[in-house]
């Protein structure tokens, strides 16, 4: 009996996002083995040769597995629609005070937009990548499925993949748990088998994260102040700290105080004010948000209107939160959750479940 992947992928042209590494080079493995015509596509989004980025090194290794596997290997650069489309928004949203997820805008704009665009000009039939989740049809629409592996389930950075792209693409390791994604790369004999997954933002990479920034946006220190407005030190500038930051405050051990940590609470943009406070502050907790710039999978959710009950996640790897979901008007959703939400950072997304489907998502604007 033929499995799903069989089903969906045999005697079509597949492109696979090929980054490098070991998960979508097994997905080339199981897209072969399902009698796919796999063609490889590496992209390149960032060109900036500063010691911290692994590019040239990550296309050596896809170049690797497509020689052991014998697909063609395709290599595109959208170095300048990245910075258009989604490193300006992330400059933007720093300058406003906000947390940016550009991850979010990568996938939708780059993975599954331009690189669909140039997908289809390689005459591909459908379109594949190593992220574990899951694409389907409901109600004529593409939907997104959250992935088997729970630790890995990667919905939340997808979720505003448009549903067009989502019925065009899928995702070979949806299925799969990321030990099993090892063990088919060692038993392929895939020298990648046991690379490092990679970390942080997408253009980013393992880097010092204020030395970054600092060279697009200047710093501006300010006051770091109690809730009751007392100074007690300085911050070094807004862009670097986000809601419920614990680490990298620098004012641990006061005698005057006691052993409770400190954390961010709020931000003052106005003032240019870091406010902090220690334990567990009202300030760390919401029981409601405001979110804008909604992104469904296909339609709407039926009831929107009318208080739609789901879950929800304000951050990835959180578990589902029970929350009802109102929509005020064309551009605002008010999500009122059934427990305190701790630290929700506007500039972040807010994302609906129904059950295992991901619904769509929004970018936090306010909390209380």
């Amino acid at each position: 009996m033929a499995s799903s992947l069989e089903i969906q992928v045999a005697n079509k042209r597949v492109i696979l996002g090929l980054s490098g590494g070991v998960d979508s080079a097994v997905a080339a493995i199981l897209l072969q083995e399902a009698g796919a015509e796999v063609h490889a596509l590496h992209m390149t989004n960032w060109e900036d040769d500063d010691g911290y980025c692994t590019a040239a090194d990550d296309l050596q290794d896809a170049r690797a597995v497509c020689e052991q596997l014998d697909i063609p290997l395709h290599h595109a650069n959208f170095a300048r629609q990245y910075r258009d489309q989604v490193f300006e928004y992330f400059l933007d949203e720093y300058r406003r005070g906000r947390t940016p997820n550009p991850d979010v805008l990568c996938n939708r704009e780059i993975k599954f937009g331009v690189f669909r665009d140039y997908a289809k000009r390689l005459g591909g039939d459908l379109l594949a990548t190593g992220h574990y989740a899951r694409s389907g049809i409901v109600n004529g629409h593409g939907a997104l499925f959250k992935g088997a592996d729970k630790n890995k389930d990667q919905s939340y950075f997808l979720h505003a993949v448009r549903a067009e792209a989502l019925a065009e693409t899928v995702f070979p390791l949806g299925d799969l748990q990321k030990a099993d994604v090892r063990r088919i790369a060692r038993d392929s004999g895939l020298p990648i088998h046991d690379k490092k997954d990679s970390t942080g933002i997408c253009f980013i990479g393992e880097r010092p994260f204020r030395e970054f920034l600092s060279t697009y946006l200047p710093a501006k220190p300010g006051p770091m102040r109690t809730p009751g407005g007392e100074q007690i030190g300085t911050h070094q500038g807004l862009m670097y700290y986000t809601l419920g930051q614990r680490q990298g405050l620098g004012i641990g051990g006061r005698n005057d105080r006691g052993e409770e940590p400190w954390y961010v609470v709020a931000k003052d943009i106005g003032e240019n004010a870091l406010i902090v406070a220690q334990g567990e502050h009202d300030l760390l907790f919401s029981n409601w948000l405001l979110a804008s710039d909604a992104s469904w999978n296909g339609a709407p959710p039926a009831g929107l209107g009318n208080d739609l009950t789901c879950k929800a996640k304000i951050r990835y790897r959180q578990a589902d939160q029970g929350c009802v979901v109102t929509e005020l008007d064309d551009s605002t959703l008010e999500v009122r959750f059934d427990s305190p939400q701790k630290a929700v950072a506007p500039g972040q997304f807010v994302v609906f479940y129904d059950g295992e489907q991901c619904l769509g998502g929004a970018i936090i604007d306010k909390s209380g």
